[in-house]
């Protein structure tokens, strides 16, 4: 089996995202390289730390930045897709 990468466990555990490499880590989570394997596309993926997500001000925080990106209408610009929770990081 192939390590994790982050969080994630390679496979289903991921859903339908095949995470290739971490890009950036920062205080308000990590950011991730992926593919949505349903929509053939590479996209990335957020990943907020336990601090953040039981934040309700910091939570609240990411909410706006992912609406503020999906209502982006710029053919360069990147897609937000809605979030997601997944189980506790990988051991």
């Amino acid at each position: 089996m192939a390590a994790a990468i982050g969080p994630f466990l390679p496979g289903p555990a991921s859903g339908p995202y095949q995470i290739d490499a971490l890009l950036e880590r920062a205080e308000l989570g990590e950011v991730y390289r992926a593919r949505d394997t349903r929509l053939g596309r590479d996209i990335a993926v957020k990943v907020l730390p336990d601090a953040v997500a039981s934040s309700p001000d910091r939570l609240a925080r990411f909410e706006r930045e992912a609406k503020a990106v999906a209502s982006l209408n710029i053919p360069t610009s990147s897609l937000c897709t809605p979030s997601r929770r997944w189980p506790g990081p990988a051991s």
